[in-house]
């Protein structure tokens, strides 16, 4: 069996496709043929060693992946051979709030992810995928999806049809949250700073597209789209760079949802901001399984198909990543293993 090994800080040049010996299956342990994996941001962070944990050993990166059930060891019962299954990021927050222990591990994290022609996982990490979704569309789901769906639909207040979301940025989480969105009936207000892109965005269903090279203000640009009133919803990505303007794109009552800092964590907010208008700072890291089998039925019920930007094969894996990193992408980079 094949798979990737990387010890984080060792940069993309440092990923190695190994073999690996096949090991007997402990009990509620799932052995999976992987089909295919999507890249997050996240995963180089972890190349570059910038990630949320450090790891002393190489680990199979990435956390996204989806594939078939081959083998089943003793007692497992929610899933058997010939299964079609995706990982949840997080083997062991099956459900409810999160809490410590259900996040101390992470695939592709500070454990081994889902870049290997065969996993061997628990069995309540596992969510099934219906016959008519795809291996890559279902690998795009379990971070960026998951993601996307807590940020929107289950850490902010209640959102209704016809409220607005700003998306920050067109990488997967961005991108799927757009989807979803348009696909429950909401406003979508999208910034990137290439006008390409935002064309595609507004062929997707953007309500709103912001260029925000050229318009550097572009959280005034938010209000006067939304008469004043502001968006219901922001999907922050940006970090430092940016926080302070999302606050301000957020209208009365609603929330901030914390994903991620592409321009790095820091910088100071204002409370005051914040309390005057009621808005809400809420962090989401990733989900729950069971936030994953809403994103997969969600995505089943309405025809919601993620937009995959390029896919690579198994052995592409090193042009994978730099093809992530370059930022050209709109979408979700996935690579394709058996």
């Amino acid at each position: 069996m094949r798979a990737y090994q990387i010890l984080p800080g060792d940069g993309i040049d440092g990923l190695q496709c190994v073999d690996f010996p096949h090991r007997e299956l402990g009990n509620g342990e799932v052995r999976i043929r992987v089909h295919a994996v999507s890249l997050n941001y996240r995963d180089l962070m972890v190349a570059s060693g910038n990630y949320l944990v450090t790891v002393d050993d190489p680990i199979i990166p990435c956390s996204d992946g989806a594939g078939e059930v081959v083998a089943t060891g003793p007692g497992v019962t929610r899933v058997q051979p010939g299964d079609r299954v995706a990982a949840s990021f997080f083997p062991y927050w099956q459900d409810g709030p999160t809490a410590p222990d259900k996040v101390r591990h992470a695939l592709g994290g500070d454990v081994d992810g889902m870049l290997a022609e065969e996993v061997v996982l628990d069995e309540d990490a596992l969510v099934k995928i219906p016959d008519a979704m795809s291996f890559v569309d279902a690998a795009t789901l379990p971070c960026a999806g998951v993601t996307a769906w807590n940020a929107i639909f289950e850490s902010s207040n209640a959102v209704r049809p016809g409220d607005t979301v700003l998306l920050l940025g067109t990488g997967g989480v961005s991108v799927l949250g757009l989807q979803l969105a348009r696909a429950a009936g909401l406003n979508a207000i999208i910034t990137s700073s290439s006008d390409t892109k935002l064309q595609r965005a507004k062929e997707l269903g953007a309500r709103h597209v912001i260029n925000y090279r050229t318009t550097p203000e572009w959280q005034e640009e938010v209000l006067r789209a939304t008469d004043g009133a502001g968006a219901q919803v922001v999907l922050e990505v940006g970090g430092q760079g940016t926080v302070n303007r999302s606050i301000a794109s957020t209208a009365m009552g609603g929330s901030i949802a914390i994903i991620g800092g592409v321009s790095g964590f820091g910088g100071e907010v204002n409370p005051a901001t914040l309390l005057a208008t009621a808005k809400r700072l809420v962090g989401v890291y990733v989900g729950s399984r069971a936030m994953l089998e809403k994103v997969v039925r969600f995505a089943e019920a309405t025809g919601l198909q993620p937009v995959v930007d390029r896919v690579f094969t198994f052995d592409q894996a090193r042009e994978a990543y730099r093809h992530m990193e370059s930022g050209s992408h709109f979408g979700k980079v996935v690579i394709t293993v058996t």
